[in-house]
């Protein structure tokens, strides 16, 4: 039996390649998305919508109850909603916010406590590289990354006494469907290896963080952006 490992956003794209990097490895993870696509190899699949606190927490409940302490986390839903912001409604600005650092910090929460108990875990958080670039039209998406950054930095505080890391992947131009509609001939001449990266580069580096050759890691942001953003 494997580690007790929670995906969040792992029905395509990134979390996908989380989550699949994760059953490579013999792991038992568990998906919690919002879409009702799941992967195979699976040992549960959760479909929760990340921004309600209670359908998370009644998820990761269910299982723990049927796997055992957590043992890995990754918060990875995310969504966009771009626009200027001097034209970004309410309600374009809210729900980035509620999905992609309300569910970190929900997601977070609800595992904590079998990782403290255990005294062992590791929590990772996908964030991006756009709170250092300062992309136009993304102030609502880069606000909720650069949230998750500062999260992340003071959770790292608040456990390392009961040996659990806590650490920030910053993707940068992945090919996934997120990123299918931006312009990518501008981009990849912005990024110093002139190419986009693929999921699986992003998973690699989770499932590092998660391995025990980084038990010495924690509170870090590690870039996964072929150089766009110069080491942040």
């Amino acid at each position: 039996m494997g580690r007790h490992v929670i995906v969040t956003g792992a029905s395509k794209g990134i979390g996908a390649a989380i989550a699949q990097a994760f059953i490579d490895l013999g792991d038992d993870v568990v998906s919690l998305s919002r879409s009702d696509t799941a992967l195979d190899g699976l040992a549960q699949s959760y479909q929760v919508d990340v921004a309600d606190a209670t359908a998370v927490n009644d998820a990761i409940a269910r299982s723990i109850t049927s796997l055992g302490p957590v043992s890995v986390a990754v918060m990875n839903a995310g969504i966009t909603h771009d626009g200027l912001a001097m034209r970004m409604t309410d309600a374009q600005w809210q729900r980035v916010l509620d999905v992609n650092l309300n569910g970190a910090f929900f997601t977070s929460r609800a595992v904590l406590p079998s990782m403290i108990r255990q005294r062992n875990g590791s929590l990772i958080f996908v964030s991006s590289v756009a709170p250092f670039l300062g992309l136009p039209g993304q102030v609502n998406y880069a606000a909720s990354k650069a949230g998750m950054i500062g999260l992340a930095r003071s959770l790292a505080t608040e456990v390392a006494s009961r040996s659990v890391t806590v650490n920030v992947v910053a993707p940068g131009f992945i090919d996934t469907d997120m990123t299918a509609s931006l312009n990518s001939t501008d981009l990849i001449a912005r990024v110093p290896l002139g190419r986009v990266g693929m999921p699986e580069e992003v998973a690699a580096t989770v499932t590092f963080l998660a391995s025990d050759s980084a038990r010495y890691i924690t509170g870090a942001t590690i870039p996964v952006d072929g150089g766009l953003a110069r080491g942040l």
